[in-house]
């Protein structure tokens, strides 16, 4: 894949042949990380671990997919890295700024969200009280405990924010490292010569789809049939076009993964902030930041990048220059 013009990910035309190998390498390789919780009772004491363990190591396999890609068809070392964008970080603002923004975003996109999910009636909030995080908390207790020891719920939540980027963010981002190596490093660049729309819309529904073998066992949203993977392949595709733009705008990969790590942390914050009695009735394909209420929110920063530009402004083919 050395088609090129001044960047190693500015291809001229799609290579067809190695996404015909990525995709269903990465498809594969998913399946067959699943496999062991496809072959367990669900309703064990032990298949919340495996599927933590599972979750993690599915997440891993784009990116041993686009390595594998790469290394069959024989990309160049010195290409390999910056087809990807994992090097060189330039433009280093743009980088930096994008890594920035993608890094407290998603708690103003989660604010949204919930605001949109509250208006529309889809959940009940407690926000002076915040009963339904103190039901959390004191259910987690071990027996005996007395609930009185715990601090102020608004402290804790509080305390819980400000460490968001150490807490939540740095660890999601390394296990979605995987991810985005994958479908926004290998996949996004390779299908950018269909054109911006196309390539966004495409990769976005590839990696919706790709989260089937945990989406019909009812993560995400509960389901287990067809409409869950409907709706994650609904989500990915909108969410896609964001992760998208991130990585686009900025040529590097880095912002899409802290992007990707971030809005991860976000995904059980929405618990902190219902009515107790709400967790039972929570119907995360409404509002959710991956259902109905996200995407409402998704689509109007959709709509204020493409108004103002923002989707057709990537980095200066000059900014980087390429090896001899």
């Amino acid at each position: 894949m050395t088609d090129h013009q001044t960047w190693p990910d500015r291809l001229e035309r799609v290579p067809w042949g190695p996404v015909a190998l990525f995709a269903p390498l990465a498809f594969g390789l998913a399946w067959l990380v699943a496999l062991p919780l496809w072959l367990m009772d669900l309703e064990s004491a032990s298949a919340q671990l495996v599927f933590t363990v599972v979750a993690m190591a599915m997440m891993c396999t784009p990116a041993i997919a686009a390595l594998v890609t790469m290394l069959a068809t024989r990309t160049p070392r010195s290409e390999r890295l910056r087809f990807l964008g994992m090097w060189p970080l330039r433009p280093a603002k743009r980088v930096v700024g994008m890594t920035l923004l993608a890094l407290f975003a998603p708690l103003a996109f989660f604010a949204l969200t919930t605001a949109v999910a509250a208006l529309f009636g889809w959940v009940r909030l407690d926000l002076v009280h915040f009963s339904g995080f103190v039901e959390a908390s004191t259910a987690a207790l071990p027996e005996g405990v007395d609930p009185g020891i715990m601090p102020p719920p608004g402290l804790l939540i509080g305390v819980n924010l400000a460490l968001f980027p150490i807490l939540a963010v740095i660890p999601n981002s390394i296990v979605g490292f995987g991810e985005e190596l994958g479908w926004r490093g290998w996949l996004l660049p390779a299908l950018r010569p269909l054109g911006l729309w196309p390539s966004l819309l495409l990769s976005g529904a590839i990696w919706g789809l790709w989260h089937a073998p945990l989406t019909l066992l009812g993560h995400n949203y509960g389901l287990f049939d067809w409409r869950g993977v409907a709706l994650m392949t609904l989500n990915c595709t909108i969410l896609g076009v964001v992760f998208g733009w991130l990585r686009l705008r900025s040529g590097s990969v880095w912002p899409a993964v802290i992007g990707h790590g971030a809005l991860n942390g976000t995904g059980g914050m929405i618990l902190w902030l219902v009515a107790a009695g709400e967790t039972e009735t929570f119907n995360a394909a409404l509002a959710s930041v991956a259902g109905v209420a996200g995407w409402i929110v998704l689509a109007g920063i959709i709509a204020v990048l493409a108004l103002t530009g923002q989707l057709r402004r990537e980095p200066e083919l000059a900014a980087v220059r390429p090896s001899a």
